[in-house]
């Protein structure tokens, strides 16, 4: 006897759709980290070019300008922004845009434990951009390029001065790699290894632009800063962090793979190919939802819908009507149930985003694989649907 909700002939290759840590490169295999050179000193000669390749090829891929400094830093990219907004703000007054989660989080920090009287927060809620027109460009600016647990992004950076006096600092954790950054509209830019390129976690990157080291050299914050958000001594930078002299003492298994991902991310062409896997990821999503009565994107407007961590809300009449906890409970069950299916791993909204689905889509993804996913979306949703209200 056929059922009403047959389950979906094709299932993806690599179910693998968290939002971080992020799915491997294709092909990868633990053969990618035979050359890690374990058991030695990240002050070592070959362990520190090591790390300068890192640095190297992330620069070159990214069309960094040359007079930017780039390092590798403790606590991934939590640990790269924290060491600016501790170590930078404060010499003037500080707009925070905040649409989502981790742009929400750097608003508490900025507000709560820095205390910094002159901050204000421009906010919008998720599915929407701030008012970035109120953004002053006598003042620092704190954001996010994409917001990870709403997937809204930025679509440019117009509103951002070329002629602006405060500093424009930037966490592009989920952007870089996969979306253009205006370079010579930022100051400072952070990202991690464990997203776009797939790499593991616990490293952050932290890029600075002339502006901002000219920053770091003149402003002595008035507060107590911890050993790893130091960035200067008597004055100047600390040019080796940006050299591969780490802070702290980096795992050279996750240096290695790190290279391995840059490596791959040149075979694929560089930032252009990473960018058109990422963006062919949201353009399958985005032709599905179209034709999709039980889907649709969290992001309002079709130009910050993000091309990495694609979130999509659910519009099906049966889930609209219930009510908010009933919501959230549905929305759980088919992230359940496609985990179990073992087709879409952690692909739950985040936990302080509208119930819904978040895909990943950054270019270590292959398209194949989102198209195989799709229908099974369909068919969680129906299957949920027919446990709680009937078929």
């Amino acid at each position: 006897m056929a059922t009403a909700n047959p389950k979906p002939g094709l299932r993806p290759a690599n179910p693998a759709f968290s939002s971080g840590p992020c799915a491997k490169r294709p092909g990868w295999t633990l053969a990618a980290l035979e050359g890690a050179l374990l058991g030695r000193s990240h002050r070592a000669k070959e362990p520190k070019a090591r790390l300068a390749e890192v640095i190297d090829r992330s620069k070159a891929i990214l069309g960094m300008p040359a007079d930017w400094k780039l390092g590798i830093v403790p606590a991934s990219d939590t640990g790269a922004v924290e060491m600016v907004l501790w170590s930078a703000l404060g010499a003037r007054g500080v707009d925070v845009l905040v649409w989502e989660s981790f742009s929400k989080e750097w608003a508490t920090d900025i507000a709560k434990q820095l205390r910094l009287k002159d901050a204000r927060l421009i906010e919008a809620p998720y599915g929407k951009l701030p008012d970035v027109a109120q953004v002053d460009p006598a003042r620092d600016v704190v954001f996010v390029w994409n917001g990870t647990t709403s997937g809204v992004r930025l679509p440019n950076a117009d509103f951002i001065s070329d002629a602006r006096e405060g500093l424009a600092i930037c966490d592009a954790t989920s952007a870089a790699f996969a979306m253009d950054l205006p370079w010579h509209k930022l100051d400072v830019v952070t990202w991690s290894w464990q997203k776009v390129l797939g790499g593991e976690a616990a490293h952050g990157m932290l890029a600075l632009s002339p502006r901002a080291v000219a920053r770091l050299e003149s402003f002595n914050p008035d507060r107590p800063l911890p050993k790893i958000f130091r960035m200067t001594k008597g004055g100047k930078l600390i040019d080796g962090i940006f050299k591969g002299e780490t802070i702290n003492t980096p795992s050279m298994l996750c240096v290695e793979d790190a290279i391995d991902g840059l490596r791959w991310a040149e075979s694929v062409g560089g930032l252009k190919g990473l960018i058109a896997r990422s963006e062919a990821n949201l353009a399958a999503i985005a032709r599905w939802v179209a034709t999709e009565p039980g889907y649709d994107f969290l992001a309002e407007d079709a130009a910050t819908r993000s091309c990495t961590s694609i979130c999509l809300k659910i519009t099906a009449p049966w889930f609209v009507g219930l009510a908010a906890d009933a919501q959230a409970a549905a929305a759980k069950k088919i992230a359940s149930l496609l985990e179990k299916e073992g087709v879409a791993l952690d692909a739950g909204a985040y936990r302080d985003a509208p119930p819904g689905l978040r895909i990943w889509g950054g270019a270590t993804v292959e398209t194949s694989d989102i198209e195989a996913l799709l229908p099974w979306l369909d068919w969680a949703l129906a299957t949920v649907e027919a446990e709680l209200v009937g078929a």
